[in-house]
């Protein structure tokens, strides 16, 4: 069976360029890396919370792509 390891959380800056957080799971610890500054930070709890902090702090990213 397939196993899904790694989801991202991503949010575009007000000049619309995209940042990207990674979430990748092994077992239960999660880790957390962004893709634009190379940030990485082991979380265990609330690792989405924790990345979506990230972009909103050290890159001004909160527009949200789902939109709603």
């Amino acid at each position: 069976m397939l196993q899904i390891n790694t989801s991202k959380v991503s949010r575009w800056d007000q000049h619309g360029r995209e940042h990207v957080v990674r979430v990748q799971r092994t077992g239960m610890q999660r880790t957390i890396r962004c893709d634009t500054c190379g940030w990485r930070r082991p979380a265990q709890f609330l690792p989405w919370l924790k990345a979506e902090e990230h972009l909103t702090e050290a890159h001004q990213a909160t527009v949200d792509p789902a939109g709603t």
